[in-house]
């Protein structure tokens, strides 16, 4: 079983940034990680995702080169490092895993994931 847990959300203004952790409670290996987002009336979006064998980004066009995904070396904690917070990134902020390396084919494609958290409320006004 995996338990991940969300924190580091919050109030910010444009052009702010935010650092989100996502703590893992597992003995299983997990293959990918990933952040996803869901802002009021939209669908959910991928907008990170890091495979851990060999430490690959994936990252969604609309936070490319403003967020950073990362893992601590342990491999137990997620981090995604927001810049430059536009309004637009308003959303509640979930964390995903996934121990089956095999089932993920499309990294920030959510249905793949096997495992999420509960989320953390980003809020960024302009």
């Amino acid at each position: 079983q995996v338990q991940l847990v969300e924190s580091g959300g919050g109030s910010v203004e444009a052009g702010g940034s935010l650092r989100l952790s996502c703590a893992a409670s597992t003995s299983s290996y997990l293959y990918f990680m990933a952040w996803f987002r869901q802002a009021p009336g939209k669908e959910r979006e991928g907008i990170a995702a890091f495979r851990a064998v060999n430490r690959q980004e994936y990252y969604a066009d609309s936070v490319k080169g403003r967020f950073t995904i990362s893992q601590d070396n342990a491999k137990d904690t997620l981090y995604l490092q927001m810049n430059t917070l536009k309004p637009d990134d308003t959303a509640m902020y979930y964390c995903a895993a996934d121990s089956v390396g095999s089932a993920i084919s499309q990294p920030l494609a959510g249905a793949e994931y096997e495992y999420w958290g509960q989320g953390t409320q980003v809020t960024v006004s302009s």
